[in-house]
């Protein structure tokens, strides 16, 4: 793995664990796709550290989970502001 890599997946596991944020968000911060911090955070750091992989893992499916209700909350604000408008 290239050193470049290697130090992205690491500021990226760290910011993911500092702030919970979902990969879409993680990824407008960085500058990359949806899928490559999902490859990042899925394939590359287990190969560097364990512990931490499943500390984002554990982030991950908080995230998946709760995405319906971000969904919700979305939707209701979309339709809130078309009829302020």
């Amino acid at each position: 793995m290239q050193e470049y890599i290697r130090k992205r997946v690491l500021e990226v596991c760290h910011y993911m664990l500092d702030t919970t944020a979902t990969v879409r968000q993680t990824a407008t911060v960085f500058g990359v796709s949806k899928s490559t911090i999902h490859k990042d955070m899925t394939e590359r750091l287990p190969v560097i550290n364990k512990q931490l992989a499943a500390q984002v893992k554990y982030v991950l499916e908080q995230n998946k989970a709760e995405r319906h209700l971000r969904g919700g909350e979305a939707t209701k604000k979309k339709y809130k502001e078309a009829q302020e408008n």
